[in-house]
């Protein structure tokens, strides 16, 4: 049988979406088929931890990413004591453009999850506080958010007496390295007496170990692929990317202070990324309606569209080299989340099994192109439309419609 297919209706998975998709259209003949789940659902769970320590606004800035209320965001210490999860929206401008055009009854934009963990402070990796009990609920995601406090309010308790985001962040990062040191060495001594050992895992626990004795982040070693998927296993803390989140006070959201000038110095020679946010800026506009919002940041001298969680979650989207393409027409319009690099089959495989083990080809256009033809016809009568193969690699903003066979 010989199907194509624009857009799905979405899969009820996690409580993110509310039904299971049906292929909309079948060439030949006129019917319709159920799908039973997507291939690639590792994608659907990307999780991103939010760290940092005790009240420097980790749940205030949870809440307002998720617009609920669901983490505890308390005035002392631990006050979150299981780790918080939320799916967010991958902010996304072209969604409600191709909706238009296609006069979809729906958008459907991509996501991520993210995961509040509990506050950690000096000793977690040998137990202090909640200890390794969070330090595992951070090895289990893909990348972290580091939430550092560069505002000062002697009304909001710190746990260490006074404000200095220098030392809060050398705080969680010694302990992320302490964590991940007794984990590599832990292992480089097993691997060391097993008589079938595998070298490259030898050379590449080597050469974390230098690294990380040195208090050095394992993610600042360079490991040849081989050596890379030889300790993927371990989950190293350190390995993972990283943002800094300078959470400011609301009147230095637009240009910063002191303090985040200081943090940036750090990102930079760390090679990680900074946003700018203020948790409780971001929480209050999940109180107004959406019209006033971008009233409340105008006044604050920031606009919607670059404002700090909008900022954060596409910083954290890039940093884990995620990409986006769309299927459009018109039941929906949807964002699919596939990894830089990715083949046309292993993209529409997103969708659904059946889309990767027999598909013919990809009738594909940009973004752009839709944008400035006006409509698929038009983009079809000045030849941009292509018909894309096997080997195709998948590109930012493509628009795909998948043949395939089963």
């Amino acid at each position: 049988m010989l199907s194509s297919v624009r857009a799905l209706r979405p899969l009820k998975l996690l409580n993110v979406h509310s039904s299971i998709p049906r292929v909309g259209r079948v060439v030949g003949s006129f019917q319709s088929c159920q799908t039973r789940a997507f291939s690639r659902t590792s994608l659907s769970a990307i999780k991103t931890a939010i760290v940092g320590m005790p009240n420097v606004g980790k749940s205030t800035l949870f809440n307002a990413l998720t617009e609920t209320q669901g983490a505890l965001a308390a005035n002392y210490p631990f006050a979150t004591i299981e780790p918080n999860v939320g799916i967010v929206e991958v902010p996304d401008s072209r969604l409600p453009v191709m909706a238009v055009i296609n006069k979809s009854v729906k958008t459907i934009p991509a996501s991520l999850e993210f995961v509040d963990v509990a506050g950690l402070v000096k000793g977690a990796s040998d137990g202090e506080g909640l200890g390794n009990k969070f330090l595992a609920n951070i090895r289990e995601c893909d990348a972290i958010v580091h939430v550092v406090r560069c505002f000062e309010d002697e009304n909001v308790i710190h746990v260490d007496g006074t404000v200095d985001p220098l030392r809060d962040a050398d705080v969680i990062n010694l302990e992320l390295v302490l964590a991940d040191g007794a984990q590599v060495d832990k292992r480089l001594e097993r691997v060391r007496k097993d008589k079938n050992k595998d070298e490259h895992e030898l050379n590449a626990l080597e050469k974390l170990k230098v690294a990380l004795d040195e208090g050095k982040p394992a993610r600042s070693v360079d490991l040849e692929e081989e050596e890379e998927l030889s300790v993927k296993s371990l989950g190293l803390l350190t390995r993972k990317k990283m943002i800094y989140a300078a959470n400011v006070a609301d009147g230095d959201l637009a240009e910063g202070n002191d303090m985040v000038s200081s943090l940036r110095n750090i990102a930079a020679e760390e090679g990680a990324n900074l946003v700018v946010v203020s948790a409780q800026v971001e929480s209050e506009l999940c109180e107004l309606p959406e019209d006033d919002r971008a009233d409340f940041l105008e006044a604050l001298g920031v606009t919607l569209e670059n404002s700090g969680l909008r900022a954060l979650v596409s910083s954290a989207y890039e940093l884990l080299g995620l990409r986006t393409y769309y299927t459009s027409g018109p039941t929906e319009t949807r964002a699919w989340t596939i990894k830089a690099g990715w083949k046309a089959p292993q993209a529409a495989g997103v969708i659904h099994n059946d889309f990767e083990r027999g598909f013919i080809r990809a009738e594909t256009m940009s973004y752009d192109d839709l944008v400035k033809e006006g409509d698929e016809q038009a983009v079809k009568a000045a030849g941009l439309m292509r018909s894309e193969g096997k080997e195709y690699e998948v590109k930012e903003g493509d628009i795909m419609l998948f043949r395939f066979n089963v």
